[in-house]
């Protein structure tokens, strides 16, 4: 079965709101995942713009 993860941010969802943006729009239909660790110190992280540790989808239709 595949998570649910909020459509503005990208990033894993378990609650009912987005830890980032507190949306409430989300998908199970995603693609491919980015683990960031320490997002100050990861160029993949500052290239697609995630400033906050978590697991990100890389795609999210």
């Amino acid at each position: 079965m595949k998570r649910k993860v909020c459509k503005k941010c990208k990033i894993f969802v378990e609650g009912d709101d987005c830890p980032i943006c507190h949306s409430s729009s989300f998908s199970n239909n995603w693609q491919g995942k980015i683990f960031v660790n320490d997002a100050n110190k990861s160029e993949i992280a500052q290239k697609i713009g995630h400033k906050i540790k978590g697991e990100y989808a890389i795609k999210v239709k």
